[in-house]
Parts: C-alpha cells; structure tokens; sequence
C-alpha cells in the first residue's frame, strides 16, 4: 500500500485543567499525580473523538474549498444511516423484537421516526452542523467564499492529521488488516466502510493508493456489498440494526 505523506499540522498541545492541577501536586503524591495524567489523557481523547457522521462528512469534504461535491445526492442519507448506527453501536436503539415469528430486517423499525426504509429522507442543516462540531474539535476552520449570485459558508481542513489518519484506518481495513469475515471486524469501522460507500464518498479514502491496491480494496469493498444483511443479522454476537442499515442501501 501506499504510504500516505502526512503534513505536520502544526498542532499547539494545549493544556488541560487537568494537567495544570497537576504541576501543583508535589513531587512525593504520585498517586494522585497519576490520576490526574489519567484524566487529561482522557480528556485529550474525546477532543479528537469523531462519530461515524463526522468522518463520513470528513471524507466527503474537499480539502481546500471546505464543502462536498455538488454532484453528491447520497450523502444526505448516509448520514441519516450513520445516525442510526451511532446510537445502536451506544445501546441507544435496537430493532423491535420480532416475536413468534422473524420478520424481514426492513420491516422491523425503532420507532416510525427512525424506521430504516425513511433513511432518504432529507436531514435539515446536518452538514452545516456537523461541519461546526469539526471547527470545535479543531479539524475544520470556517470561511465564506462568493459564488457569483450568493455567498457560502464553508469549512476547508485545518488538521491534516486527523484526516491521513481516518483514510489510513479505512484503507487498512481492506488491505493490510483485512481479515475476510464481517464478523471479526470492529462494528464501528465496519460500518464507516458501508456507510462511506453509501455517502459515495468512498473513493476519497482510496484515490491516494497505487492501482493495484485500489483494485484489491474495491474487491474486498464489494465482497461486503454482495454480503446478505438477513443471513448476516442472524449470525451471533451481530447488532441487528447496523445489518437493517446495510440493507436499507444495498437491496
């Protein structure tokens, strides 16, 4: 695979309260000192932590310019699709109990707000608002650019870091971490995968790898396109609603 060229981003390591309580523990206390290392690790964490939106809007986003392709008519629901994995993958929501007798994926639903087969439906404003929880973390700036008849907001990336390390992470996945079993796969990163293709913006992650390798992980992606999400959600240790998600956008 090719080796992506990451940029020094030139990220200032901001300290936190945590840190600074810290220096004023003496010397002797290390247990308390300790805790708190553990609490501004934590912290620093979160403050990079992207949802499955987010890095789908991400990846979806030009570099420089700060939108997505005009022509891009699939992300709106992809994004509705991340929604929903999200808050399966959290124990946030789950598919209906389908009773005595087991009912089609697409049948089933959470509520008739969050029912799968609406995931087409458009999302008001998400982009804008998710493209604000990226300036926060201090991946994306803000900016207003002309476009002739009307001015627009937009987003170009400011930490080049974080987004060489998110194409990396999906492009292991099919190459060099591929483990050729659905099953055996972070549920998270698994869906990044379904849900980037369904955003048609996919081919971002892998524009950057030499032929050869884009071509083996374009086969591996549709090796799990081709998967039956029924067959699948029946498997042990599944989450049901991810697989009602998949099958919402590949049948």
């Amino acid at each position: 695979m090719s080796t992506l060229t990451q940029r020094s981003s030139g990220l200032v390591q901001r300290k936190t309260e945590a840190s600074r309580n810290a220096e004023k523990i003496p010397d002797g206390d290390d247990d308390r000192r300790a805790e708190h290392e553990q609490e501004d690790e934590k912290g620093d964490s979160k403050e990079t932590r992207l949802t499955l939106m987010e890095e789908v809007l991400l990846l979806g986003l030009k570099d420089r310019e700060g939108y997505t392709s005009f022509w891009n008519d699939c992300i709106s629901s992809g994004l509705r699709g991340c929604m929903l994995i999200e808050l399966a993958l959290r124990g946030r929501l789950q598919l209906e109990s389908f009773g005595m007798r087991r009912k089609s994926l697409l049948t089933r639903k959470v509520s008739e707000t969050w029912n799968p087969l609406k995931l087409h439906y458009q999302l008001r404003n998400v982009r804008e608002r998710l493209a604000k929880n990226l300036v926060e973390k201090g991946v994306l700036t803000t900016e207003k650019q002309n476009f002739l008849l009307f001015d627009m907001t937009t987003h170009p990336l400011t930490n080049n870091v974080i987004k060489q390390r998110l194409i990396k992470k999906v492009q292991e996945a099919v190459l060099d971490k591929w483990v050729n079993d659905p099953h055996r796969m972070d549920k998270r990163l698994l869906a990044l995968i379904y849900l980037a293709h369904a955003s048609d913006v996919l081919e971002n992650a892998f524009a950057p790898l030499l032929d050869e390798h884009y071509d083996l992980a374009m086969k591996r992606v549709r090796q799990l396109l081709d998967l039956d999400p029924e067959v699948e959600s029946m498997k042990p240790n599944t989450n049901e609603l991810l697989w009602a998600v998949v099958a919402a956008f590949t049948k």
